[in-house]
């Protein structure tokens, strides 16, 4: 059977993300076929201007990539030519992606607002990479793997970047079930998982404390989630979740034993009420995959960095990672095939 094929991004050209795709490219991966979508001489100044640090990277030299002339870039200097080469880097990777190249992208970080200033205007990657797809339904997850027990934490955003005084008339019936309905079929396409336990969130304090401390949750959260109750009888469906106990089990899951009582996901109903134990987790190590893509895309959890960039002390972990996942997802949607 062939290797797994991966188009991997460089991302913003000014931030991290050529220090962090070569230093990931010299570690023992997985088995599989890594192409980089980028400008090679970006690699070349980063491999010439680092290679005498601690880390070893990759020679640009022995990689395959996809070459996407770019301006000359300053690291550390963020501007709407290098939001524009970052998305270029993207499209060009999600071109070859749909065409049947590759079963997996993989992105480095970029800039929202760069993008914004090249006149790109999407929320960012995981908007552009549904639109290429030619897809409305998708959602953004995190997924990692504990270093301590084994454990692997998923948690799936039903809100994302929007302001939080938003997030309480955005979560209707209908989006809520959307998410639900990805993430079970992520769970058992991508992971394996047949009949899934998923954890869902209040979203008020105490989950409104039967109305005291919000209505959300008796009016339309507790009744859209006993429908789906009845509709989905082989998925055990925990909540409404109080916030802050929500991620008890899976602390406990994480840093102590994986046998604890935790689910096999998380639903969170919004940005940080999802990212902020994620990132306390598992900060270098929680990979953001886009669920409902025809195919795989993984990306590290974090940010173009450009207050370090250029300096070599980046850490490519959180890279590593996702191309780890990419590589298992890629193996479990062939065995489904």
């Amino acid at each position: 059977m062939t290797l797994p094929r991966l188009a991997l991004t460089l991302g913003d050209p000014a931030g991290i993300g050529p220090e962090i795709v070569l230093k990931a490219l010299a570690e023992n991966l997985p088995p599989c076929n890594i192409v980089v979508f980028g400008d090679r001489s970006i690699l070349q100044d980063t491999y010439k201007r680092l290679r005498d640090g601690d880390d070893p990277l990759a020679d640009p030299e022995t990689l395959e990539i996809v070459q996407i002339d770019t301006d000359a870039v300053t690291p550390g200097v963020g501007t709407a030519a290098t939001g524009e080469a970052s998305f270029n880097y993207l499209s060009e990777a999600i071109a070859a992606t749909t065409a049947g190249q590759f079963e997996a992208i993989v992105t480095a970080p970029i800039a929202k607002s760069l993008w914004h200033a090249a006149g790109r205007d999407y929320p960012g990657q995981t908007e552009r990479l549904a639109e290429g797809a030619g897809v409305d339904r998708f959602g953004m997850m995190f997924a990692a793997k504990s270093p301590h027990t084994g454990w692997m934490l998923r948690t799936l955003l039903a809100t994302t970047h929007i302001p939080l005084n938003a997030v309480p008339d955005a979560l209707t019936p209908d989006l809520l079930s959307r998410k639900l309905d990805l993430l079970v079929e992520s769970l058992q396409g991508d992971f394996g998982i047949s009949a899934p336990h998923i954890a869902i969130s209040g979203l008020n304090p105490h989950s409104g404390e039967a109305g005291k401390l919000g209505r959300e949750e008796v009016e339309r959260l507790q009744p859209w989630l006993e429908e789906e109750r009845r509709r989905r009888p082989t998925v055990k469906l925990q909540g409404l979740i109080p916030p802050d106990t929500l991620w008890v089990n899976p602390g406990r899951a994480w840093f102590e034993d994986a046998t604890a009582t935790a689910a096999d996901a998380y639903l969170a109903l919004y940005h940080d009420q999802g990212l902020i134990p994620v990132k306390l987790m598992a900060f270098d190590l929680a990979v953001n995959t886009t669920i409902g893509l025809p195919f795989i895309r993984t990306s590290p959890d974090h940010g173009t960095a450009f207050d370090i960039a250029g300096q070599g002390i980046a850490r490519a972990t959180s890279t590593v990672a996702a191309i780890e996942l990419a590589v298992d997802l890629a193996a479990q949607r062939r065995q489904l095939a």
